[in-house]
C-alpha cells in the first residue's frame, strides 16, 4: 500500500490549473479510459487507493506507562525496601496505593485515537469507470491515476478527479472546505492560488455528489489525495499535554526532589547525630516520605474531572478526554467555525430592494414569523406591488418544502429556497395556498451554466405569468423594464448595480427576481421564452444570521478575557458581516487563506494576534493558525466539523467538534463534542472548566497541610529523638482513606460568583502561589501542634504508645474534618449558613469519615493491622479540641488577609 504517489511530479501538479487536453496528455489517457494492462501496471506502481492504517499502542503498554511518574517511583522504591526488611503491612499498603493510581490513570486515558479510522470510512468502496471504452463497476481501491470515473447523484467521490464533463453537478464539500452549501461544479481551469473551495473543476475524494452527473479523470489516489494529505497531517501531530497536567507534573517532580532530599538529610542526621540504628531510621524515613507524598492527588483529580464531565454533559458538552475539562477553564483564545456554531445554519432573508423602496425583514431562521420595515417603520406589504410580486415569485419559483416538526421549522431542499419560503410565510403567502392559487405549468430547472430558474404559472384569472430567479447580472440581462409604484418603467441598470454592491458589502448572498405577464404559446417553457422582455422585481439579500445566544456568549467570553476568532470556509465579506453582529473583529480586516499562504511563520504570529477573522482557510492554514497562537503562549480551543478541521482540532489544547453536523473524523480528533452545535455551549463549558480548576486548587490546599502536618510530626520526632508518633501504615490510612474521602466533597463545590469576570490564568502559572505556600505552612504547623502535643501529653500521662499514636491519628483526622469546612472558600469566611451548610457533600463526607475513624479505633481487625486501641470520652474531647485549633486558626488568618489592603489576587474567591 502506498501513502504517497511514487511519481512526485503527479502528486505536486496543480491539476485545477490545467485544461482537459493537458490533463489527458499528462496522464496518457483519453475519453475511453485506460486499457486493462496499463491500469494493472499503474496499480503496481502507485499502490491501492486506500489510506495507511494508524499505529496503535496496546493496552498493556498503556497500563505500564501509568507507572511512569516520579512520585510513584518513590513509593515503589519504599515498598521494595520495606519488603526486604520484612514490614509486609507497610509494603502492601504502599503497593496498593500505587496500583490504584495506575488503574485510575489507565481508565482516564480513555479509548485510543480513532480519527484515522474515521477518515478511512469516508473513502468510497466502489467506483464506476471506463476501461477499454466499456463501463465497469470496480473496487475503489483499484483506481489509478488516469482512470476515467463516472459520477452520479448520491455517489461518494472515490479519488481526486479533474472534471472533464459536467451536467448540473453539485458536490457537498463541507467536510473539506467548511462551506455549508453544495458547490456547483464546472470544467474550467482556475488560478494556481485558488482556495480548495474555489477549484470548481475538481472533485475530491470523500466528498458527496448531491445533484447531477459528471465525468472526471483520476489525478490522485490514496495518500496523494486531499484526504490522504490530511491523514498524514493527523498522524504527524502529537497530542499536547494540558496546562493542568503540566502543572501537576512540574509540581510532582519538585515535590519528589524535596521529599527525597529531606529524607536523605533526615536519615543522615538520625544515624550520625542521633545514633539511631540504620534499619530503624530507614523505617522512620519511609514514614516521613509516606506522610509527604500526596497519594490521593491522582485519584481525587480524576474524580473531580469526572464530575465536571457529568455537569458539562447536562449542558450539551460531551467530554471525550478527561483532562480537557480543566483545560477549558484556562483557555485564552477560542477559534470558532462560523456556520452552525456562531450562526443558526438557517438561511434568512434580511433585505429586499425594489425599484421604489428598500425593505428590511426581521425574524430569523425558517420560522415564518416577522415583519417588513422601511427605515425602522413596519409597513404593510400589500401596499407595495413590486414587493408582494417578488415574494410571490420566491415562493412559486421554488422546489423546496418548508415543514414544521415538533415545533421546529426545517427545509427539505436548498437552504436558500427555504429562506424564500419563510419570507413568503411572513408576508402571508404560504407555500401550499399560493401554489394552489397560482398552479405551476412548467419550469426550467437551475443549471450552473445558465444561472437562473424559471417557472410558468396561471393566476386566479387564468392569465399566464413567467417568473425567473437567479444571479443578479444574469436576470438583468433578461430585463428591459422594472416594476415601480406606477407600473413598468425603463430599467435603471446603474441603480440595481449600486444596490447589488451595497447588499454584497453587507455580506449577504444575492438573488434577483423578475416576471413577465405572458407565457409561451402552449404550456411548455423553453429557453427562447426567457431570452428577454422581463420586468425586474427585486434584489433579495440572504444570510445565515448569528445565534442570539452566541452573541451573548461571545460577549461573556470577552468579559472573561478570552479572545474569540472566527475561522470559516465562507467568503471574507460574509464573515465580516457576521463578525460585526457578534462583535468579532470589528474595525479590523479579514484575512483570506490566499493571504495566509504568502506569510512566513513570523508574519503569521504577528497577524494572528491582531486579526480575528480568517476566511477560506485550508487545513494546513488552520493548523498553522493554532500553532502560531500556541507559540505565543496562548491556550487555544478550536471548533470544527469537517475533515479539514481535524488536524487543527487535534493540535489545539481543546478540540471542539460539532455533534449534529460534524464528521466522525472531527469528533474523533476532538476533546469535546457539542451536542447542540452551539457556541454558547462552549462558553458554559469554559465556566465549568474554571470551576473544576478552582475545586482542584481547593482540594490541594486542603490536602497538602494534612501531608505537611504529618511530615512535621514525624520530622520533629526524628530531630528530637522521640518515639515515632505515626507509623507508615497509619500515615497511608490518613492520606488514602480519610483525606481522600473528605477532600472528594470539594469536587462538588459550585462555581464562585463572578468566575467569568476573571482574566484567564497564565498558562505557565505555578500550581501553588506564594500565598498558598504560606497557608499550607500555617495549617501544617497547627495540625502538627495538635497531633504531636496530644501524643506527648498522652505519653506524659502514662498512656501506652499505641494509645498515644491512636490519639495522634485521630487528632490529624479531626483537624482535617474542621479544615475541610475552612477550605470551601479560600478567603471568604465560612462562619455563616452558606459556609457551614452550602455544600451538603461536605457534611456527608464528614458523616462518612466519623464511622471510618471509629472502625479504625475500635475494630479488632483494624487494631491488628494499624496498632490502634480504643479511646475514652475524655480523650475524644482532646481530639476535638485539636481540630478546633486548626479551624479557629484558619478563620483568623482569613480575616487578617481580608483586612489587608494587599490581599493576594490568587486568594480571592
Amino acid at each position: 500500500m502506498t501513502d504517497q504517489a511514487p511519481d512526485r511530479t503527479l502528486s505536486t501538479t496543480a491539476w485545477h490549473t490545467l485544461e482537459r487536453e493537458a490533463v489527458e496528455q499528462r496522464l496518457d489517457t483519453g475519453p475511453s479510459g485506460l486499457p486493462d494492462v496499463e491500469a494493472a501496471r499503474r496499480l503496481a506502481e502507485h499502490g491501492p487507493n486506500r489510506l495507511a492504517p494508524p499505529k496503535r499502542r496496546g493496552p498493556l503498554l498503556r497500563f505500564m506507562l501509568q507507572f511512569h511518574n516520579i512520585l510513584l517511583y518513590v513509593m515503589l522504591g519504599a515498598a521494595l525496601i520495606t519488603a526486604l526488611l520484612g514490614h509486609w503491612v507497610d509494603t502492601g499498603v504502599l503497593l496498593g496505593a500505587v496500583v490504584i493510581n495506575a488503574i485510575i490513570g489507565f481508565i482516564q486515558e480513555g479509548k485510543a485515537e480513532a480519527a484515522l479510522d474515521s477518515i478511512r470510512t469516508l473513502l468510497s468502496t466502489h467506483a464506476t469507470v471506463l476501461r477499454d471504452g466499456s463501463r465497469r463497476e470496480i473496487d475503489a481501491a483499484d483506481l489509478v491515476p488516469g482512470d476515467v470515473v463516472l459520477l452520479a447523484s448520491g455517489d461518494r467521490v472515490p479519488a481526486d478527479l479533474r472534471l472533464v464533463e459536467v451536467k448540473d453537478l453539485k458536490v457537498e464539500e463541507a467536510a473539506l472546505t467548511g462551506e455549508s452549501l453544495a458547490v456547483e461544479k464546472g470544467t474550467g481551469a482556475v488560478a494556481d492560488d485558488a482556495p480548495l473551495g474555489d477549484r470548481y473543476g475538481m472533485a475530491y475524494s470523500g466528498t458527496l455528489v448531491v445533484y447531477g452527473q459528471a465525468r472526471g479523470v483520476v489525478v490522485a489516489t490514496a495518500g496523494a489525495t486531499e484526504l490522504g494529505r490530511i491523514n498524514r497531517m493527523l498522524a504527524s501531530i502529537r497530542n499536547l499535554s494540558t496546562p493542568l497536567l503540566r502543572q501537576i507534573d512540574r509540581f510532582g517532580r519538585i515535590l519528589a526532589l524535596v521529599i527525597l532530599a529531606f529524607c536523605a538529610v533526615t536519615f543522615v542526621i538520625g544515624t550520625l547525630l542521633r545514633g539511631h540504628p540504620p534499619s530503624d531510621m530507614f523505617m522512620m524515613v519511609v514514614a516521613l516520605a509516606a506522610s509527604a507524598i500526596p497519594e490521593g492527588l491522582p485519584a481525587i483529580m480524576t474524580v473531580t474531572l469526572a464530575l465536571g464531565v457529568q455537569r458539562m454533559a447536562r449542558r450539551n458538552a460531551i467530554i471525550r478526554r478527561l483532562p480537557a475539562v480543566e483545560t477549558l477553564g484556562s483557555v485564552t483564545v477560542i477559534c470558532s467555525d462560523k456556520t452552525g456554531t456562531l450562526t443558526r445554519n438557517e438561511m434568512t432573508v434580511q433585505r429586499v430592494v425594489c425599484a421604489d423602496a428598500v425593505f428590511d425583514v426581521d425574524g430569523v431562521g425558517y420560522a415564518p414569523v416577522g415583519n417588513c420595515s422601511i427605515a425602522g417603520q413596519v409597513v404593510d406589504p400589500a401596499h407595495y406591488t413590486a414587493l408582494s410580486l417578488a415574494v410571490r415569485a420566491g415562493v412559486l419559483c421554488n422546489d423546496g418544502r418548508l415543514r414544521q416538526t415538533d415545533g421546529h421549522w426545517h427545509i427539505e431542499g436548498d437552504p436558500t429556497e427555504g429562506a424564500l419560503l419563510a419570507l413568503g410565510g411572513k408576508l402571508g403567502l404560504a407555500q401550499d395556498e399560493t401554489a394552489t392559487a397560482w398552479p405551476r405549468l412548467d419550469s426550467i430547472p437551475f443549471e450552473s451554466e445558465h444561472r437562473f430558474m424559471a417557472t410558468l404559472h396561471h393566476d386566479t384569472e387564468g392569465q399566464p405569468w413567467t417568473f425567473v430567479k437567479g444571479a443578479p447580472e444574469r436576470i438583468m440581462e433578461m430585463c428591459s423594464h422594472q416594476l415601480g409604484p406606477d407600473g413598468d418603467q425603463p430599467l435603471d441598470a446603474d441603480y440595481w448595480r449600486r444596490m447589488a454592491t451595497d447588499i454584497a458589502a453587507r455580506g449577504l448572498r444575492l438573488l434577483a427576481f423578475a416576471c413577465k405577464r405572458q407565457g409561451p404559446g402552449g404550456e411548455r417553457l423553453d429557453f427562447a421564452d426567457v431570452e428577454g422582455g422581463y420586468s425586474m422585481l427585486a434584489l433579495v439579500g440572504i444570510i445565515d444570521p448569528p445565534r442570539e445566544e452566541a452573541i451573548q456568549a461571545v460577549a461573556e467570553c470577552h468579559r472573561a478575557g478570552i479572545r474569540v476568532k472566527m475561522i470559516t470556509g465562507d467568503h471574507a465579506e460574509t464573515a465580516r458581516a457576521i463578525g460585526a453582529q457578534l462583535d468579532i473583529g470589528v474595525g479590523k480586516p479579514a484575512v483570506t487563506g490566499a493571504e495566509l499562504a504568502l506569510m512566513d511563520d513570523a508574519a503569521l504570529r504577528r497577524v494572528v494576534m491582531e486579526v480575528d477573522i480568517f476566511a477560506r482557510a485550508s487545513p494546513e492554514q488552520k493548523l498553522r493558525l493554532v500553532q502560531a497562537l500556541q507559540d505565543d503562549g496562548e491556550v487555544v480551543a478550536m471548533t470544527g466539523d469537517g475533515v479539514n478541521d481535524a488536524p487543527a482540532l487535534k493540535r489545539a489544547d481543546v478540540g471542539v467538534a460539532m455533534g449534529l453536523k460534524g464528521t466522525e473524523v472531527a469528533k474523533e480528533a476532538s476533546d469535546m463534542v457539542l451536542a447542540d452545535d452551539n457556541f454558547a455551549t462552549i462558553a458554559r463549558a469554559v465556566r465549568e472548566g474554571r470551576a473544576v480548576y478552582d475545586n482542584l486548587k481547593k482540594f490541594i490546599l486542603f490536602m497538602l497541610p494534612t501531608n505537611g502536618g504529618e511530615s512535621l510530626v514525624v520530622l520533629a520526632a526524628i530531630l528530637f529523638g522521640l518515639t515515632l508518633p505515626l507509623t507508615p501504615a497509619q500515615v497511608l490510612w490518613i492520606n488514602m482513606v480519610t483525606a481522600g474521602a473528605l477532600g472528594l466533597a470539594l469536587a462538588f463545590e459550585p462555581a464562585e460568583r463572578g468566575i467569568m469576570d476573571r482574566r484567564p490564568r497564565p498558562p505557565g502559572e505555578a500550581l501553588l502561589s506564594g500565598f498558598f505556600v504560606w497557608r499550607v505552612c500555617l495549617v501544617s504547623v497547627l495540625m502538627m501542634t495538635g497531633a504531636l502535643g496530644l501524643f506527648l501529653w498522652e505519653l506524659d500521662q502514662g498512656a501506652s504508645l499505641e494509645s498515644a499514636r491512636t490519639m495522634a491519628v485521630n487528632a490529624v483526622v479531626a483537624a482535617e474534618m474542621f479544615y475541610l469546612i475552612n477550605s470551601r472558600h479560600i478567603l471568604a469566611p465560612v462562619l455563616n449558613r452558606e459556609g457551614l451548610l452550602g455544600n451538603r457533600y461536605v457534611l456527608l463526607a464528614i458523616a462518612v469519615c466519623i464511622p471510618l475513624q471509629l472502625l479504625y479505633t475500635y475494630l479488632p481487625l483494624m487494631q491488628s493491622i494499624f496498632g490502634s486501641v480504643g479511646l475514652t470520652p475524655e480523650q475524644w474531647l482532646k481530639v476535638i479540641g485539636a481540630g478546633l485549633l486548626v479551624f479557629v486558626g484558619a478563620e483568623l488568618e482569613k480575616r487578617l488577609i481580608r483586612n489587608t489592603r494587599f490581599a493576594p489576587e490568587s486568594a480571592k474567591d
